[in-house]
């Protein structure tokens, strides 16, 4: 039986580039854990967490480590104690996937199964790094035959009918994923778990004052100067760094903030923050509807046509995103225009701290203001990147204009592109192409949400000046 859930308890981890192989000693210990759903209470398990210092304010540079050198175990791994102070830069992703076999609170689960303090346990569940699943997902197509076997075993008919919670369930529906919210929780035998051990850390929430970039504050909504190098609503596994969360913080309010719509991580400006679930919708609704507008202000490598920008985004939800001039069927439409453009000296890269990622010329930028007619993840930044004109600081795709540039014909989808004899051979040319590009920015890129508008212009309004002025 141990055996068997050691090889479950990886199961997913072929899947997971973030998984860090344990030593032989420490794998052993981890994969005879498991872990179950939370459907009971466990009565004489207690853990006041929320009484934490995990309440960080809105200035407290303290909170942030100046450094991320630490001692380690013989595992690889550092030492645990807290999620906070937070580090100055993320460690190595590290994800765990574990099936309970014996019914138990969750914290102390894992905490045993990971040999991880019960406090750092709290605090990823806090963070929302904890998931669960009734039934373990089906492994990916690179698991072993030990670990198809294992997910056979533990998936089987029979012991399923013996679970009371799943009954009524699909198989499906068993196994889609919920974010563990408490720490008592129980989990159940057979139950799977997602453990997000180094969840993606946002040290910059912690340099922020973030009343300073409040811009409006309504019975409805809140309107905030969004910093660059922050989340605006957090990411699968920290749902604590985001600027709702320090947002809400910032003004004593006893109900969080909601996130209406989303901009990059990298990306600063105008973001807005519903106050109600209600709001929330309605603000939903004017999106849907296009009666949002939003200007920017991007901060080109070279100078951009003054006009309407239309290409078509490739529907993969995977960065880098890929677009075409020429139309493509199932590809979706993406439309912006260029206001104006004007030649503003190229910040200076020690005080602003971006990269160049080996931009031949430096003396000049282009500052280009944009109304957003489409609103794509990364629009912008794929748009001008397909005109040669790459946001400035963008480590994720100046590379590949940089290439482009060297290697003409390079961009399958490009003003240069070949053709290609078949499928295959096009295949191929777009791997080529997406390991062109870099890596997503930590800090500021080159644009701004300078505006936003709804309503005729009735409720308006602006940023303050870019980082790069």
């Amino acid at each position: 039986m141990a055996v068997g859930a050691a090889v479950v308890a990886t199961l997913l981890s072929a899947s997971s580039s973030r998984r860090t192989i344990f030593s032989p000693t420490s794998l052993a210990r981890t994969l005879t854990s498991s872990h179950p759903p939370f459907k009971h209470i466990h009565k004489h398990y207690s853990c006041n967490v929320f009484k934490r210092n995990l309440s960080c304010r809105s200035t407290a540079r303290a909170d942030t480590s100046t450094e991320f050198s630490i001692p380690t175990c013989n595992n690889s791994y550092p030492p645990y104690e807290r999620l906070l102070p937070c580090p100055s830069q993320n460690g190595p992703p590290r994800v765990e996937h574990l099936v309970v076999l014996e019914g138990s609170p969750v914290l102390e689960y894992i905490s045993k199964a990971l040999d991880i303090p019960p406090l750092f346990v709290s605090d990823l569940i806090h963070f929302g790094a904890v998931f669960y699943a009734l039934v373990c997902p089906v492994p990916p197509r690179t698991a072993t035959y030990e670990q198809i076997k294992a997910f056979k075993k533990f998936t089987d008919p029979s012991l399923l009918r013996n679970r009371s919670s799943i009954k009524g369930k699909t198989i499906r529906e068993a196994q889609k994923t919920f974010r563990i919210t408490r720490t008592d929780e129980f989990v159940e035998s057979g139950t799977y778990l997602r453990v997000y051990v180094h969840p993606k850390r946002f040290p910059r929430c912690y340099e922020i004052d973030w009343r300073s970039r409040i811009i409006a504050v309504t019975e409805s909504y809140v309107v905030l100067d969004k910093p660059a190098g922050t989340s605006v609503g957090g990411t699968s596994n920290n749902i604590e760094e985001t600027c709702a969360t320090f947002t809400t913080r910032a003004l004593g309010l006893d109900d969080p903030l909601r996130t209406t719509h989303q901009i990059d991580n990298c990306t600063e400006g105008c973001i807005v923050l519903a106050r109600t679930k209600e709001y929330c919708s309605v603000f939903h609704g004017k999106i849907r509807d296009k009666e949002v507008k939003k200007l920017y202000l991007a901060l080109a490598a070279a100078p951009v046509q003054v006009g309407i920008l239309t290409h078509y985004m490739r529907p993969v939800n995977i960065a880098p995103r890929l677009v075409s001039e020429d139309f493509i069927s199932g590809w979706s439409l993406c439309q912006l225009e260029v206001l104006e453009c004007k030649k503003v000296p190229w910040p200076i890269q020690e005080q602003n701290k971006i990269e160049v990622c080996g931009w031949p010329n430096k003396d000049f930028a282009y500052e280009c203001k944009i109304n957003l007619l489409t609103g794509r993840t990364h629009q912008i930044r794929a748009q001008l990147t397909a005109r040669g004109a790459p946001l400035v600081g963008d480590t994720m795709y100046m590379p590949a204009v940089i290439s482009e540039a060297e290697y003409p014909g390079l961009n399958p989808f490009g003003t240069n592109k070949k053709e290609y004899s078949n499928d295959d051979t096009n295949a191929t040319a777009v791997e080529e192409w997406i390991a062109h590009h870099g890596k997503e920015p930590t800090v500021a890129i080159g644009l701004q949400a300078c505006h936003i508008s709804w309503d005729d212009g009735k409720h308006t309004y602006e940023a303050g000046s870019p980082w790069w002025r």
